[in-house]
């Protein structure tokens, strides 16, 4: 059941990864202006958004990658959370700093800070799996 779980959140964070990656890149001016909070980080730069947008579709496809292909689970969902984690300490020493106050952390907590942890757990989860595999698979082969 944990395992159906996993992959079924990493599935989903790679869709929402890929929509959000392809948004950006197609419309980065409608991306700027939808997404609460973007407008108070600076002005339009179109061409920062496409380069978070290409980020964006690499996070979503190895996400997807690993959700597909057990064997490559634990590089693959660990990679995009190293990035999804920076990008979460990013927002939390801009508030340690005192360059936006600790209310954005709220406001951001669903897109920045909660895909970093689910990553987390992900990942954790995938190495043990990927562990208790390889025991299953040596107890066999003895």
């Amino acid at each position: 059941m944990l395992k159906q779980i996993c992959i079924g959140v990493a599935v989903l964070m790679g869709f929402l990864a890929l929509a959000n990656g392809v948004f950006m890149l197609v419309s980065p001016d409608a991306w700027y202006f939808a997404v609460p909070g973007v407008t108070d980080t600076g002005p339009f730069n179109q061409h920062f958004i496409r380069d978070i947008g290409l980020i964006f579709l690499f996070v979503g496809t190895a996400y997807l990658v690993g959700a597909a292909e057990p064997r490559y689970r634990v590089i693959s969902w660990a990679a995009p959370t190293l990035w999804l984690g920076g990008h979460a300490l990013f927002h939390y020493w801009e508030v340690a700093v005192g360059i936006c106050g600790p209310s954005v952390l709220i406001r951001d907590f669903p897109a920045v800070t909660l895909p970093a942890a689910l990553g987390v757990l992900l990942t954790l989860w995938a190495i043990a799996d990927a562990r208790s595999t390889s025991l299953v698979l040596r107890e066999t082969y003895r």
